[in-house]
């Protein structure tokens, strides 16, 4: 913490007593979740969230998580080149929560937990039956930050439940998407509002 007057206090990133990433995750709210699966090179499947997960390009669908460390998601999306976003939703919060703990990577996280899951369309990591819906994707290429990985996906197949679906397009009162907010905080699904962008 470098000063503090009236009206802010200053946080420098170059400060060892600085903890950056609270800062930045405090911050950078509400965070989709990308509660990604994916399978290692052995066949064994994984299920976790990370909460750095955006849409990178429109044409072609392209879509982004970061592992934060090198984790068991990274090594399985490099190994195999495929994996799965599973939308995180509302009944799923403790679900999604508990497979952020740290397993070991010969087990199974899904099957560790009891959560369901069914074949894919297009690719070998298996979806979340629970879940409102799943982006399939293959491995597009990954950027190497600091001690951070983007991985970018492109995206093969999108598949969404009968039920989320309203004129054939995802209601978010069916979605009822989570996100990570800062500390151990989470965000229960937003309120929505619909403005109609300048012409």
């Amino acid at each position: 913490m470098d000063r503090t007057d009236q009206a802010r206090t200053v946080f420098r990133s170059d400060d060892p007593e600085v903890n950056v990433y609270r800062l930045m995750t405090a911050l950078v709210v509400p965070r989709p979740i990308a509660w990604v699966s994916s399978l290692s090179a052995a066949g064994v499947g994984n299920l976790a969230p990370h909460s750095f997960f955006t849409v990178s390009c429109a044409r072609p669908p392209i879509v982004q998580f970061t592992s934060v460390g090198d984790k068991d998601t990274l090594a399985n999306v490099l190994a195999t080149g495929e994996f799965v976003v599973n939308v995180a939703s509302r009944p799923l919060m403790d679900l999604v929560n508990d497979s952020s703990a740290s397993f070991d990577p010969g087990v199974d996280e899904a099957e560790a937990l009891g959560i369901e899951t069914e074949p894919s369309e297009l690719v070998r990591p298996r979806r979340v039956v629970a879940s409102p819906a799943s982006i399939e994707c293959t491995l597009h290429s990954t950027v190497e930050l600091g001690d951070s990985t983007i991985v970018l996906g492109d995206v093969v197949a999108t598949t969404v439940r009968r039920e989320v679906l309203v004129g054939g397009h995802p209601a978010m009162e069916h979605l009822q998407p989570v996100s990570r907010l800062g500390r151990d905080e989470w965000g229960l699904p937003p309120e929505v509002v619909s403005v109609r962008r300048p012409s």
